[in-house]
C-alpha cells in the first residue's frame, strides 16, 4: 500500500544523541524556536483529559452515564484516556518490554529493518519530504498491520526474539478495543453502528513506535512536530514513565498525564470528517526530557481501502457541508506526502 509514498532518509536520531551527550548544542535542523516561545499551561490540575472506562460502557447499569461521557470528550477534547479496557496487562508488559529491548540494539541491528526508498514501513522517520524543513528529535518504527494481507513483516524486527509475535497479538487486541469504541462512538452520534463496522471490516490499523532520546537542549527540540492524526482514532501507549504527550486546548499545550495502564485515545481527521466537524481531531505534539529517553506506541485506525472519506450523509443532513469526499488512498497518499503542520492537512479538506 502506498509505496510510492516515502520519507527522505535522516541521520539516526538516538545515535546522534549518544554522540552529542557531552555536547551542549544539537545540529541547527532540530532547533524549533516554536518549542520555546509557544505557551504551556502550568500544573494546575485544572486541565485534564477525560477519563472514560471501557467497563462501564458495556455495563448496562452504568452504560448511559458513561457513554455521555464518552460523547462529551469527542466534542470538546478529542482526547481522553481509555481504562480497563480489557487488553490483558501481561500482554501490554511484553509489548513495553520487546520495544525497550529494540532500542537497546546496535544501530546496526537496527539497520536491518530500515525503511527503503518509496517504503513508509520500517525503522527511520517519517513526513520528511525536503531536505532544508527542521526535524524531529526521534527515531521510530512503523508498520502496517491489519488487515493481515497488508502486512510485510519483513520491517518487523526479528530482535528480541519475542517481537513479531508480540506485535501480532498486540495488534488484534488493538483492533478489538478501537472497533468495540467505534460502535459505542457511532451510536453517540445516532449513527447505526453498522455503518462504521461495515467501513472497518478489512479497516486499516498501522503501528508507530517512537523513540525520543535524552536531548542537551531539550527545550528548543520537538520530539514530534504539531499535527492531528489522518485516522479515525489512535490509541497511544505510554511505555515508560517519562511524560512529553502534549495536547492544544484554548490555543495553549496541555501536558497529559498518562494513567498507569491506561490507553491515551484520540478522535482523527477522518472521524472529524465522518461527523461533519461535531467530533473534533486535536493537534499535538511530544517533546523530550534532558536526562532520560521517552518511549511510545500508537495505533492508527482508519476504514479499509474502498471506503470513501467524506461527511457521511446521516450526519450531513440538513446542514452545509463542511468537507470534500475523497477515496481512502488518494486521502492517505495526500496525507502522508506533507510534512506534518497543525491542522493543515484537514484544512486542505474542508470546502
Amino acid at each position: 500500500m502506498m509505496e510510492s509514498v516515502g520519507s527522505l532518509p535522516v541521520a539516526n536520531v538516538q545515535a546522534l544523541a549518544a554522540a552529542s551527550s557531552g555536547l551542549s548544542e544539537v545540529p541547527p535542523r532540530y532547533l524549533r524556536p516554536e518549542a520555546e516561545s509557544d505557551p504551556v499551561t502550568g500544573d494546575g490540575g485544572s486541565l485534564e483529559i477525560p477519563v472514560i472506562d471501557m467497563n462501564r460502557l458495556l455495563q448496562p447499569q452504568s452504560s448511559r452515564d458513561e457513554s455521555a461521557k464518552l460523547n462529551l470528550a469527542c466534542e470538546q477534547w478529542g482526547f481522553f484516556q481509555l481504562i480497563n479496557h480489557n487488553v490483558p496487562n501481561e500482554l501490554i508488559g511484553r509489548m513495553k518490554i520487546d520495544i525497550e529491548e529494540f532500542f537497546k540494539l546496535p544501530l546496526e541491528v537496527k539497520e536491518q529493518f530500515a525503511q527503503l526508498p518509496g517504503n513508509l514501513e520500517g525503522y527511520g522517520q517519517l513526513f520528511v519530504v525536503s531536505e532544508d524543513q527542521k526535524l524531529d528529535w526521534a527515531d521510530i518504527l512503523y508498520f502496517n498491520t491489519q488487515p493481515l494481507n497488508q502486512r510485510n513483516v519483513r520491517f518487523w524486527p526479528t530482535q528480541p526474539l519475542t517481537f513479531r509475535a508480540t506485535l501480532d497479538e498486540y495488534s488484534q487486541e488493538l483492533k478489538n478495543t478501537a472497533d468495540c469504541l467505534l460502535g459505542l462512538m457511532a451510536k453517540n452520534l445516532g449513527l447505526n453502528p453498522e455503518i462504521l463496522t461495515e467501513m472497518t471490516e478489512e479497516g486499516i490499523q498501522s503501528v508507530r513506535i517512537n523513540y525520543y532520546p535524552p536531548c542537551p537542549q531539550a527545550d528548543k527540540v520537538l520530539g514530534l512536530s504539531p499535527h492531528s492524526d489522518g485516522d479515525l482514532i489512535t490509541l497511544v501507549l505510554q511505555v515508560n514513565q517519562v511524560q512529553g504527550l502534549q495536547i492544544k486546548k484554548n490555543g495553549k499545550w496541555v501536558p497529559v498525564k498518562p494513567l498507569p495502564g491506561a490507553f491515551i485515545v484520540n478522535v482523527g481527521d477522518i472521524f472529524e470528517i465522518f461527523s461533519n466537524g461535531r467530533y473534533k481531531s486535536i493537534e499535538h505534539r511530544a517533546v523530550v526530557s534532558t536526562g532520560k529517553e521517552r518511549l511510545s506506541v500508537a495505533a492508527f485506525h482508519s476504514p479499509n481501502n474502498g471506503a470513501m472519506i467524506g461527511p457521511l450523509p446521516q450526519l450531513a443532513r440538513g446542514s452545509e457541508v463542511n468537507y470534500r469526499t475523497v477515496d481512502h488512498e488518494n486521502f492517505m497518499k495526500l496525507f502522508f506526502s506533507a510534512r506534518l503542520d497543525g491542522k493543515s492537512f484537514l484544512d486542505r479538506m474542508k470546502l
